[in-house]
């Protein structure tokens, strides 16, 4: 399949914390109904596809990434009937829906787990992975500071379980036939459902234990769950979760024949080191560094997530700016490696700053991906611990509990922000569609000039070098079509000169504010956080 006429390649893709979107029953968690009765608010958006977190049957100590039944939603989020209704809902809509795939680990509240415990001749302990004494020079805990070992003792057992991050998320034995028939039939289930792909979580982390502890061994895995979708649904994809130096993405696309998609982290990290230093050329470079995806293949990139903001491997005067920007407070670093911060609040809320922001997320090469919240310019709630300060209620009105739910507010699953500048009756979805200078309308504008141009992300680019290093220019050129976007890193205007607008007409297809039309001699205006693009017709 050629990605270029794939529909995810052309996707724009809206990320949903289930709990946190829409309470339809006033129990005070979000569900899967609540998410059914805002698909309009989403197509409305531009996204043409839906990422949920997990709703499975669950204890939710990690937002329903413990899970306890991959087949079966968690009664708080709605039952099996209304997961169809909400699938079919959105394909109405010409909305496709992606679920997350949970196969590194399960809650050790599991069946299996409980099983495995408790009888050493169950068929269930070969699930999961076991010791008499832990490996000193296993891998470290993915959340340091909140877990010392990626082993804990298990007393009913007698041994040590491994389990790569919490404590109560045990990890599985992917190098086991048996455990690969059972995450076949979750696969097969949900498509048959009529998902149209799965977010692979800790892609990386489990072909390390479908290797054995040799992560190149285990890339197999990824071939088999490919094969495995494709044959049910050749339209079906996996997106992976994958945070790999930039030269190792290339395992995971494999010939194609691995990860539709991998989330681009490195991308994401050099993003913000441009946003820190207003200067496009952390980007660039990044951009140079990166692998061709092959056939039928595309990354995905993001401002923010539901997880911290990963800052390991940018070097540590890069990452030293980074924090100086984003994070001066200790209060917001977590995990000794990453910011606990939404977007809105990093830049100081200054809507041109994070207009920009998202008009160079949708010009970049690959498929974007927005989380819910950010197109209104949500805030975090610093006093939450963890990555728990980035998981607040979606903000829809100034009505009580910012319109996510009619239940009492010590029945809620969390708060919402209700004081300071990102207070849910300042910021919300009402007052943002009422304001037709709104980052949400903004978004919105970028997101149908992105529909109508379907070269940008798609079509092979060039990165445009120009004398302003805080400006990221892009030229993307099919054979009917060429596309140049553009962007200012910085708050001070500049004025770039491209030698492309000395070949015929360029027409005006986005820009932040009026400007006068570009000029081959006198150049392309920006103004600070301004961005601008053009598209002119192939002979």
């Amino acid at each position: 399949m050629n990605a270029k006429k794939s529909w995810y390649s052309q996707a724009v893709i809206y990320q949903i914390d289930t709990s946190l979107f829409y309470d339809s029953n006033g129990d005070g968690c979000g569900d899967i109904e609540g998410i059914t009765e805002k698909l309009h608010y989403i197509r409305r958006l531009g996204a043409t596809a839906i990422w949920i977190t997990p709703f499975y049957l669950t204890p939710f100590l990690d937002e329903g990434y413990d899970v306890t039944d991959h087949l079966q939603p968690d009664p708080r989020f709605g039952s099996i009937s209304a997961f169809i209704e909400f699938v079919s809902q959105a394909k109405a809509l010409g909305l496709r829906v992606i679920i997350e795939l949970v196969i590194q680990h399960t809650s050790s509240q599991h069946p299996w787990f409980q099983q495995a415990r408790r009888d050493k001749n169950s068929p269930y302990r070969d699930y999961y992975l076991w010791a008499d004494e832990p490996d000193p020079n296993d891998d470290p805990p993915m959340f340091p500071g909140v877990e010392k070992s990626v082993w804990s003792w298990d007393d009913e057992a007698k041994k040590y379980y491994r389990h790569m991050f919490y404590h109560h998320e045990p990890d599985l034995n992917l190098a086991l036939p048996a455990v690969i028939e059972e995450i076949d039939n979750i696969v097969l289930f949900w498509l048959r459902l009529g998902v149209s792909g799965f977010r692979l979580d800790a892609a990386s982390h489990l072909t390390k234990q479908a290797g054995k502890g040799d992560e190149k061994k285990g890339y197999w895995i990824l071939n088999h769950l490919r094969q495995l979708v494709t044959s049910t649904n050749p339209q079906a994809i996996i997106l992976g979760e994958v945070d790999v130096p930039v030269k190792e993405y290339r395992h995971y696309f494999g010939d194609g024949d691995r990860l539709h998609i991998t989330l681009n982290f490195w991308l994401n990290k050099y993003f913000y080191v441009s946003l820190a230093r207003k200067s496009a050329r952390p980007v660039i470079d990044a951009l140079d560094q990166m692998i061709t995806p092959p056939d039928g293949c595309c990354f995905a990139n993001w401002l923010r997530n539901h997880d911290e903001l990963d800052l390991e491997g940018i070097g540590e005067a890069d990452k030293k700016a980074v924090l100086k920007a984003f994070a001066p407070d200790k209060t917001m670093y977590v995990y000794q490696r990453g910011i606990r911060r939404r977007l809105a609040p990093m830049l100081s809320g200054n809507i041109q700053h994070l207009a920009v922001a998202h008009a160079i997320l949708l010009s970049l090469p690959g498929v974007p991906v927005m989380r819910y919240g950010d197109e209104i310019g949500m805030g975090d709630d610093l006093r939450l611990e963890e990555r728990y300060a980035v998981r607040t209620p979606m903000q829809w009105s100034s009505r009580e509990a910012a319109g996510f739910s009619s239940a009492a507010p010590d029945e809620l699953i969390r708060s919402p922000i209700s004081s300071g500048p990102w207070r849910y009756q300042q910021v919300n979805v009402e007052k943002a569609l009422l304001s037709r200078n709104s980052l949400l309308h903004r978004i919105i504008d970028m997101v149908n000039a992105r529909a109508v141009l379907p070269e940008i992300g798609n079509a092979p680019f060039t990165l445009v070098r120009v004398e302003q290093a805080s400006v990221l220019v892009i030229l993307y050129q099919s054979e009917t079509k060429r596309v140049l976007t553009l962007a200012n890193f910085s708050d001070r205007p500049a004025c770039v000169t491209l030698e492309q607008l000395a070949d015929g007409y360029w027409e005006a297809c986005l820009e932040d504010k009026h400007y006068s039309a570009p000029d081959a001699e006198t150049g392309v205006e920006l103004g600070g956080y301004g961005y601008r693009w053009f598209s002119q017709q192939c002979d």
